[in-house]
């Protein structure tokens, strides 16, 4: 498929049975929306190493802490980002909180995500 400008100076599109097709299959504004939300969530490199060492293994904040040089009231405030967007579930013992990742679906992000670096990186 290719673009053109018309003499308005917008372009226009070459195929517009592609155009079409896609335009069916398009998610809802909302669900865009969310998704744009998720990869902002994911865009910051400290909830990225949450991210990750939750993928290895449940820890508490404490743990994520002393693991990334960070203060608990600093980790605290990303993992309640996380949380609230639903990649990560907490589980009491006691008084401590031990934080997993929400689901697989988390893990497969993180894990195409690092599949695809390794790829740039040649």
């Amino acid at each position: 498929m290719s673009v053109k400008s018309d003499q308005s100076g917008e372009a226009s599109a070459q195929d517009p049975a592609a155009i079409k097709r896609i335009q069916d299959r398009m998610p809802a504004e909302e669900m865009i929306t969310d998704m744009a939300e998720l990869f902002k969530i994911l865009g910051d490199p400290t909830r990225a190493k949450i991210l990750f060492a939750l993928e290895k293994e449940e820890l508490c904040v404490g743990d994520i802490a002393g693991l990334l040089g960070m203060s608990q009231s600093a980790i605290s405030h990303q993992l309640r980002s996380l949380k609230q967007n639903r990649l990560l579930r907490a589980r009491r013992d006691g008084k401590q909180v031990f934080y997993t990742l929400h689901d697989q679906h988390v893990s497969q992000l993180i894990d195409a995500a690092i599949e695809h670096i390794l790829e740039m990186w040649g």
